[in-house]
């Protein structure tokens, strides 16, 4: 029996066709699972009994807001991967889970927006969750300005590992922000210690929804890496070769 050794992925020339065999399959789920998640939520849930049909903004607020954070620890991990062993596809990983991960930070704050203007009527408070979480989409955007400025790789690589370690303190300060301060921003409603305060039909859309926005991540990552070993390993006789088949 046949076994996958796979510490040869670790190599971006190895990894990155096996990123591309993985690409369609989680960007197929993640399709199915966005339809299915949305037609629960804004079509089989039922309507919240206080907030009316404006709570339904939460099936794309909670998740891209779960996403941005998520995926900010993982770029942080793969950032001091990279940044304390020196491994060439760490840092790539990083680079290109930045981009989405910024996308789900700003989705969370526009949805989060639309979500405040009837609860609380205004668009915009400097409630400690949303300042942190704004903050964390100014990070995002740290990161990806200070890899662009600099051309160098490796300088480049430790300059935005700084940033990515640094700023994932901020993690915990927006998930635990509505406990360690008084907030206008409602508590969660899914908690691992007591059972969820939703209908299972709302939690049932709210976590496909969360499932899709992971399998929408995966896929768009492994497209992007494969564009960062490619611009990277420009100079490699492997990619030389790939760029030569293709023609």
């Amino acid at each position: 029996m046949s076994t996958i050794n796979w510490y040869k992925y670790a190599s971006p020339a190895s990894f990155y066709g096996l990123a591309g065999k993985m690409i369609p399959g989680f960007a197929a789920l993640s399709g199915i699972l966005f339809i299915v998640g949305l037609y629960i939520g804004f079509f089989v849930a039922p309507t919240d009994a206080q907030q009316g049909e404006a709570y339904r903004i939460i099936f794309i607020h909670v998740p891209a807001a779960w996403m941005s954070m998520f995926i900010y620890v993982i770029m942080a991990i793969y950032a001091g991967i990279g940044l304390a062993f020196n491994t060439r596809l760490s840092s790539m990983m990083a680079q290109a889970l930045a981009p989405t991960g910024a996308l789900f930070c700003s989705i969370a704050l526009f949805t989060g927006a639309f979500w405040g203007k009837p609860m609380w009527g205004a668009w915009w408070v400097w409630d400690a969750r949303l300042t942190s979480q704004l903050i964390l989409f100014f990070l995002y955007i740290g990161f990806i300005s200070l890899q662009a400025a600099i051309d160098d790789p490796k300088r480049s690589d430790r300059a935005g590992a700084l940033i990515a370690l640094v700023g994932v303190v901020n993690v915990p300060i927006i998930y635990f922000s509505v406990k360690w301060w008084n907030t206008l921003h409602q508590g969660a409603s899914i908690n691992l210690t007591r059972a969820p305060s939703m209908a299972h039909t709302m939690l049932a859309g709210m976590l496909i929804m969360a499932l899709a926005c992971w399998m929408y991540a995966i896929a768009v990552t492994l497209y992007r890496v494969r564009l960062v070993i490619l611009e990277r390993e420009r100079h490699s006789t492997w990619v030389a070769q790939l760029l030569k088949d293709m023609k």
